[in-house]
């Protein structure tokens, strides 16, 4: 799940810009939202607070009047008065809303207990005789079984002549909290409503601009698929427009240089075909004549006789490099056919062995085959398999300093595999890639009794490719070198893994685990 999510994440530019316009948008709208929600809670609460206060001074009069005659010391008398002060006050009208009066008589220290709701430090303030102001809950109304809310108490005192009161305004704050409440929703649901239409307008800019990158992609995945001809629809003449049409002309240039090339391909092919095909006839009359010089060679001089051997050797190289070059040139045309047919790959082996039985006796190597003693089926042309292990084996005998030859045969439920390992000079680093290059030899100052023409391994190579096979090489300067045929045993199968190694020292380490 992460990973399919990341993966997402790393494709869609899409999705990266709308991501991020969220989070940078989101970010933005809740600083400014939050700033916004402060300032205008602080301006309702600061209004609340300056008409309690101007409330407060508006009611000391006659707060003053109401209570010049009461005495102090009488609950009955202060509850009558808070009453009738409280009906005064409210009936004037006033800005600062509804509240209620609480009536505290500075002298009396028990009256703290019976109004917990004025806190000590306002009461404190109120007795040195300053007015104070501070948020504390509040009744919502007079009666003892209201609930608590959040509210302002405003207190200031009072002179009379039976002495110093307390008079205390207890205004609830619930209008201004349904207020600041109602903002903040109103916030939120504009904040929300802002950072979608952001993210509508960035996903739309955006598909603006990515379609026409994906279209291109798109187009250039199949050009890249070989269907030269796509193009990208142009509209307009904006920049992704100019773009769509530079990638066209992009498009038909390469168009016309793969043509170009494949043209001149084709006629080097032809060239290559007509050619091998031309040679044939003047050929035949050199060989008629080559052979016939050949057959008369004892009662020719001895430096006579040399030169005949030389000129039928060179051209028995001479056909097989016009033969190569005919078959390298069906592969190029891409017309090779492939005759596959279930057979024994042990038959095989054992021919090639028997057609190098005198050049390995020329070059003094012992040719050793491994193979299992049960029939090794494969589906394959066996007339092709048989050409790429005689090369494979010519390879080796010319280059195995006379060091014994093996060939080793090993199979399983999907795959059989050949190698041809000789313990020669080897390769150098690098060479194991190189080797299937047409004309490509590791060292050219080397003698080479077979007379290859350079092409048998690019040849062998093609043969493997054809049977849906591996042809791979290994090798090790001083240590030899190693070939590594894989065919699948069924024909359209596709190979997984070989059964065999492809370097020996592999297998020296598994026989020593065993």
């Amino acid at each position: 799940m992460g990973r399919a999510i990341a993966r997402t994440w790393l494709r869609s530019l899409q999705l990266r810009v709308g991501a991020t316009t969220v989070v940078v948008t989101g970010v933005v709208v809740l600083i400014i939202g939050l700033f916004l929600v402060d300032k205008v809670a602080g301006g309702v609460l600061k209004a609340k607070r300056d008409a309690a206060v101007n409330q407060a001074k508006i009611g000391l009069p006659q707060a003053q009047q109401v209570l010049a005659d009461i005495d102090a010391g009488s609950f009955a008398d202060v509850t009558q008065a808070q009453s009738d002060l409280t009906s005064d006050l409210t009936a004037n009208g006033n800005n600062a809303g509804l509240f209620s009066i609480k009536i505290v008589p500075s002298d009396n220290v028990g009256e703290q207990a019976k109004t917990p709701v004025i806190p000590g430090a306002l009461r404190e303030t109120v007795q040195a005789g300053n007015l104070a102001v501070q948020y504390a809950a509040v009744p919502q109304e007079e009666s003892t079984s209201s609930r608590i809310v959040p509210g302002l108490i405003v207190g200031e005192p009072v002179k009379a002549r039976t002495g110093l009161f307390e008079l205390y305004y207890l205004f609830p704050l619930t209008a201004e909290a349904q207020t600041i409440s109602l903002i903040q929703r109103t916030v939120l649901v504009a904040a929300l409503a802002l950072v979608i239409l952001v993210l509508a307008i960035a996903l739309l800019v955006t598909r603006q601009v990515v379609r026409p990158v994906r279209v291109a992609a798109e187009t250039a995945g199949r050009l890249a698929a070989g269907d030269l001809s796509k193009r990208i629809a142009v509209s307009g003449s904006d920049d992704l427009a100019r773009l769509g049409e530079a990638f066209n002309d992009m498009a038909a240039s390469l168009q016309r240089q793969i043509r170009r090339l494949e043209d001149l391909s084709r006629l080097q092919r032809r060239f290559t075909s007509d050619v091998s095909h031309e040679l044939r006839t003047p050929l035949t009359t050199v060989r008629m004549a080559s052979e016939f010089l050949y057959a008369e060679r004892e009662n020719f001089s001895p430096e006579q006789a040399r030169s005949v051997e030389l000129m039928h050797d060179e051209l028995d190289r001479f056909e097989s490099l016009l033969g190569d070059l005919l078959e390298i040139s069906r592969y190029d045309a891409g017309v090779a056919n492939l005759e596959s047919e279930p057979a024994d790959i042990r038959g095989v082996v054992a021919s090639t062995v028997e057609a190098n039985v005198v050049l390995a006796g020329r070059h003094g190597s012992e040719v050793i085959v491994q193979q299992p003693d049960v029939p090794v089926t494969v589906d394959m042309d066996s007339r092709r398999v048989e050409r790429i292990l005689r090369n494979l084996l010519g390879n080796a005998l010319d280059h195995g300093e006379g060091k014994p030859i093996v060939i080793t045969v090993g199979c399983d439920s999907s795959a059989v595999a050949v190698t041809v390992r000789d313990h020669g000079v080897g390769l150098r680093p690098g060479e194991s890639s190189l080797v299937f290059n047409r004309f490509w030899r590791g060292d050219t100052s080397r003698s080479r009794l077979t007379g290859g023409t350079g092409l048998g391994l690019a040849i062998s190579l093609e043969d493997a490719r054809l049977h849906d096979g591996w042809l791979q090489a290994w090798g090790e300067r001083g240590r030899g070198a190693q070939f590594r045929l894989t065919l699948p045993r069924h024909a359209g199968h596709t190979l997984m893994s070989s059964p065999l190694p492809l370097n020996p020292d592999e297998v020296d380490e598994d026989e020593d685990e065993l």
